[in-house]
């Protein structure tokens, strides 16, 4: 009987093991439904409160809808706004559910996950705001040389847009903090070795075209001191 007792010890370790877990598994289980229900709720919530203030439009007129939908996705940038919503929420839901079945290097991991999320939108949310006053700035530029008499209006506008676009990626790109600003430096010595690049090909191939564009420009006042 003892012998008995003695090869069933483990078995009963294992069932007490299996006793203590399944509540845990089934507290778990339901915080992920719930957790899920949430989120879905949620992305609804933000996609509809975004659509009634109109950000839709904003997106759609600073064109970052029609560079997403390239890729192949009939999402635009309010649903994917709404998606990482989403993601939010399960991840959170998943972190409470892991942490009740005692997993600490999953939540530790999830953890992290869940603080580089916002970065994700807040820099979304620069591109977007940002490629919309790119435009107005552009847009701007054009009018006023045109209004000037420049006839390369629309050239000049295109340069000021995309330098603006460059400060606001390298902004996107510094709130995510990749790299430990890595990229940054990267971009900025690839961008400075092609407007140098550019200088030297402008100044010493291209000096009579140079002279041309700054007469046809700023022309001179003939009534004026020579």
């Amino acid at each position: 009987m003892e012998k008995l007792d003695v090869m069933l010890l483990p078995l009963r370790g294992l069932l007490l093991e299996i006793g203590n877990f399944l509540p845990r598994l089934g507290v778990a289980l339901a915080v992920l439904l719930v957790g899920w229900l949430l989120a879905k709720g949620f992305r609804l919530a933000v996609v509809k409160a975004l659509r009634a203030l109109n950000f839709h439009i904003l997106t759609e007129r600073a064109g970052i809808d029609g560079f997403i939908q390239q890729g192949g996705t009939e999402k635009d940038t309010t649903e994917w706004i709404g998606t990482i919503g989403y993601a939010l929420v399960l991840i959170a839901s998943l972190i409470i559910a892991f942490n009740s079945l005692g997993l600490t290097q999953v939540t530790d991991l999830l953890g992290k996950v869940l603080l580089f999320v916002p970065r994700v939108l807040v820099a979304l949310l620069v591109v977007v705001f940002g490629s919309y006053f790119s435009r107005f700035v552009a847009n701007a530029v054009q009018r006023y040389f045109r209004a000037a008499g420049i006839s390369d209006a629309e050239i000049l506008a295109r340069v000021v847009r995309y330098a603006v676009m460059v400060f606001v990626l390298l902004l996107a790109i510094d709130h995510l903090d990749i790299g430990g600003g890595l990229i940054q430096q990267t971009f900025l010595i690839l961008l400075a070795g092609v407007v140098l690049a550019l200088a030297l090909a402008f100044g010493l191939g291209a000096r009579e075209r140079a002279a041309e564009l700054i007469e046809r420009w700023f022309p001179r006042d003939p009534t004026g001191p020579r």
